[in-house]
């Protein structure tokens, strides 16, 4: 039977007052790969914070990865987040420290304690987007490809039960968006759970997936036309 990683029923996601997407019915299994397409404001961003804790949940049934999004608590939401593995589009990296210290200072904030492991778990994640060697650079050194390698290795650091990745390719040139995507794509061949948002139609050509959008208030699947 397939595991269900991700769960809405007839919920409503508002940003403060404003509704932004109503009657959102939704569900994600274990090993999907799933686009969240929309035009800028139509909600994605929402749609993506509401499953991060970012907003609460407060119409509707909601379950991620074993939590329940309407009745999370704030102190659930750093545990929520090592469920989760987030990329998104600016990189988030600090710029003060090497790459290895970026990731080292996210497995000791997590309950890392181990230097061994600490190191092993780097290396491991580093190997799996093709960033073994660049460890003792800092972010500014890094191309902007290089740089969102690096947040995908970071969201992998805890083992997530499911990856969102908010507009991964979204400051990246085509050619570099289409490496990134092949990392992504790769990792989901090797088991984790994907949402993405994306206004990049050109790779939901090239890389053909199950996908939502976000129009008009609501979210349905869209089914891709056969050629």
């Amino acid at each position: 039977m397939s595991e269900t990683i991700l769960q809405l029923k007839n919920a409503s996601i508002y940003q403060g007052d404003n509704m932004v997407l109503s009657d959102v019915n939704i569900e994600m299994n274990k090993g999907d790969f799933v686009y969240l397409i929309g035009k800028t404001g139509s909600g994605k961003s929402s749609f993506m914070k509401t499953l991060y804790g970012d907003l609460q949940l407060t119409e509707g049934e909601g379950h991620i990865v074993d939590y329940d999004l309407r009745t999370l608590k704030e102190n659930d939401i750093p545990f929520l987040r090592r469920k989760l593995g987030i990329v998104f589009q600016d990189f988030k990296l600090l710029p003060d420290r090497t790459i290895n210290s970026n990731l080292e200072f996210v497995l000791k904030a997590t309950g890392w304690k181990d230097k061994t492991k600490i190191s092993e778990r780097i290396d491991a994640v580093l190997d799996k987007v093709a960033m073994k060697t660049k460890g003792f650079k800092f972010p500014h050194e890094l191309s902007g490809g290089e740089q969102q390698r690096i947040a995908i290795a970071r969201a992998l650091l805890n083992e997530p039960e499911l990856i969102l990745a908010d507009e991964p390719t979204g400051n990246l040139d085509p050619q570099t968006s289409i490496e990134v995507m092949e990392v992504l794509r790769d990792i989901n061949n090797n088991g984790n759970t994907i949402l993405m948002a994306t206004h990049d139609y050109a790779l939901l050509l090239k890389y053909p997936s199950k996908t939502l959008k976000c129009d008009e208030n609501k979210v349905f699947e869209v089914v891709q036309r056969k050629n």
